[in-house]
């Protein structure tokens, strides 16, 4: 049976950055989260688990990522009821993991420290587009969109239309690469927000061709990995 969660000496807060490949790229976050769980248990790591009537495994993952969107910087924070060595937690959970999922760093944190969610400041993305423009017309979309001091967007969401500034969750786009009609765009925006809407508001009339998540930017001055 599980133990409830209680702050003791021999208890750890790691903080794992993982990639998420092509072969996984369309499970949901419902099932990444039963993935690794049956691969912790697998690699029997000492889980700490919620207290209450269905105790749940005390991890949490930084901005889940769409469907069919892949990433080599993914986080989730876990909680162990001892202590483990990052390199011997690497070595076991790893051989457990299904093709597509890569274990990259694993780091120990203070217990005292924000969740994971509240940390988090902007993600980066590789998105590619294709477009017959030219690339200074390219340039000049993303120049407007950068220059602009509001972009009024909505979308639909569970039924309901959501209303925000769009040019709010744009920190910065660049082209990373251009390849004939194949343009690879380098995007920071908020952690919650969509590289597919910015697409959308650059003039791109088709749904991005890859979606590619390199980097969660967290606050407080914490090592990310």
């Amino acid at each position: 049976m599980a133990k409830s969660f209680s702050l003791e000496a021999n208890e750890q807060r790691l903080r794992i950055r993982f990639s998420r490949e092509e072969p996984i790229k369309y499970v949901s976050h419902l099932d990444l989260m039963r993935l690794w769980e049956r691969s912790l248990r697998r690699a029997s790591i000492p889980i700490s688990y919620s207290r209450g009537f269905s105790p749940h495994p005390r991890f949490s993952f930084a901005s889940p990522l769409p469907v069919g969107t892949t990433s080599e910087w993914e986080l989730m924070d876990l909680f162990l009821e001892q202590r483990i060595q990052p390199q011997v937690f690497i070595s076991a959970v790893g051989r457990q993991l299904p093709d597509g999922i890569s274990l990259l760093a694993v780091a120990e944190l203070a217990f005292d420290l924000p969740s994971l969610q509240s940390q988090l400041h902007y993600a980066e993305y590789a998105v590619t587009v294709t477009d017959n423009n030219s690339l200074n017309d390219i340039q000049s979309k993303i120049k407007h969109f950068l220059n602009s001091e509001h972009i009024p967007w909505q979308h639909v969401r569970n039924k309901e239309i959501r209303k925000y500034d769009l040019r709010e969750q744009v920190n910065d786009i660049w082209i990373i690469k251009q390849n004939n009609s194949h343009y690879t765009l380098g995007m920071r925006i908020s952690a919650s927000g969509r590289p597919e809407q910015v697409t959308t508001a650059l003039g791109f009339t088709n749904y991005p061709q890859a979606i590619h998540r390199t980097m969660l930017i967290v606050e407080l001055n914490q090592n990310s990995s």
